[in-house]
């Protein structure tokens, strides 16, 4: 039912809904390829710099790394080394505003803990610079819409790292939701987290803006939107005791939610730091549709009520950065844009909320 050669007849058609003019045209070139490579500033060289963006702005067809922006001098020499960097290239967190000189940079990639994402997102944009920013967004409505403003004063575009809305397994069960081939929605099960033994800024309040819920669990949130197209109603939750107390001092270890949407579909949510999981599961009037794993880098895998899923895999960061690239080049709007970020961050915000109080939010 969902072969390769089934995804590929449908993305190249033009007009099966969600995969016209969606992501999914993005995935297999239909732009011409320009000449010139828009150049990425790295902003923070933590792991997911270090073992997603940078590897994967070696194989991308439409941006290249340019620069790197770091507040630890250590990593500079491995850096420039592994990557062919000039000193030029070079910046830390004082001397960031000074990217603005440098014209091989277009885009600014902000990876820094999530309480500094708005000051590196407002200087990039008074530098000039469009500006990737990775999820969540950050920890405060105020915070969102500073950055928001930003970018909108500067005429410089801004996205949050949602790479899932270019993965083709999401997108499928983006499809299978929206256009409810298998009927009406009837309920939507998220699970994500992973088991912890170490400790980062992730693990500390006042960086992170929360624990499982802002790192995993937002996946969980953007999901039973895009499967749904819709946005909830509103929202209870509750936070699980803890096992390990002594090692989530300052955050949740695991958090339940349930966002209600229009109609009375339910979708629960669950996200940890002391259990693996990565779960996508629909239920609907006439069959079912699942991933699982679900969220992660590498082998996702899909299942329906009439079979198995078998689509490209491809990486998943390059294929965002590429896709915002050709935005940029196309003159036209990203499709996971500030917005989006600033909503999902309300939503973040209400299930805390609902934890606390033990009421049901309104969204």
């Amino acid at each position: 039912m969902h072969s390769r050669r089934q995804f590929v007849r449908s993305i190249a058609a033009a007009g099966l809904g969600v995969f016209a003019g969606s992501s999914l045209s993005r995935l297999i070139g239909a732009e011409a390829t320009p000449e010139r490579k828009l150049g990425v500033a790295l902003v923070g060289l933590g792991s997911y710099s270090t073992h997603q963006l940078a590897p994967a702005l070696q194989v991308t067809k439409h941006c290249r790394l340019a620069a790197i922006v770091t507040g630890s001098p250590e990593k500079i020499p491995i850096w420039k080394k592994r990557y062919n960097l000039p000193d030029s290239a070079v910046y830390n967190y004082e001397n960031f505003d000074r990217i603005a000189e440098n014209p091989d940079v277009d885009i600014v990639y902000v990876v820094t803990p999530n309480a500094l994402h708005r000051e590196f997102v407002v200087r990039a944009a008074k530098a000039g610079k469009h500006v990737l920013c990775e999820k969540p967004m950050a920890t405060s409505i105020e915070d969102c819409d500073a950055m928001i403003a930003a970018c909108r004063a500067a005429n410089k575009q801004l996205a949050i790292g949602y790479r899932l809305h270019y993965e083709p397994y999401n997108l499928e069960m983006t499809r299978l939701g929206t256009q409810e081939v298998f009927g009406p929605l009837k309920h939507i099960n998220m699970d994500n987290g992973f088991i912890a033994n170490f400790n980062n800024w992730r693990f500390h309040h006042e960086l992170a803006g929360g624990g499982p819920l802002m790192d995993m669990g937002i996946y969980c949130v953007q999901a039973a939107c895009y499967v749904t197209g819709k946005e909830p109603v509103s929202i209870t939750a509750k936070e699980l005791p803890k096992k390990r107390p002594e090692f989530f001092q300052d955050i949740e270890e695991t958090i339940t939610w349930t966002m209600e949407f229009p109609g009375g579909l339910k979708a629960d949510g669950r996200t940890s730091y002391n259990e693996e999981a990565s779960l996508l599961h629909v239920d609907a009037a006439s069959g079912w549709f699942e991933l699982h794993p679900a969220y992660g880098y590498l082998g996702l895998r899909g299942r329906t009520s009439k079979g198995p899923m078998d689509l490209p895999h491809t990486n998943h960061q390059a294929v965002q950065m590429d896709a915002f690239a050709s935005d940029l080049f196309a003159n036209r709007p990203n499709i996971v844009p500030g917005e989006m970020g600033r909503r999902d961050v309300r939503y973040l915000l209400a299930i805390y909320e609902a934890a606390r109080t033990g009421k049901a939010v309104p969204v």
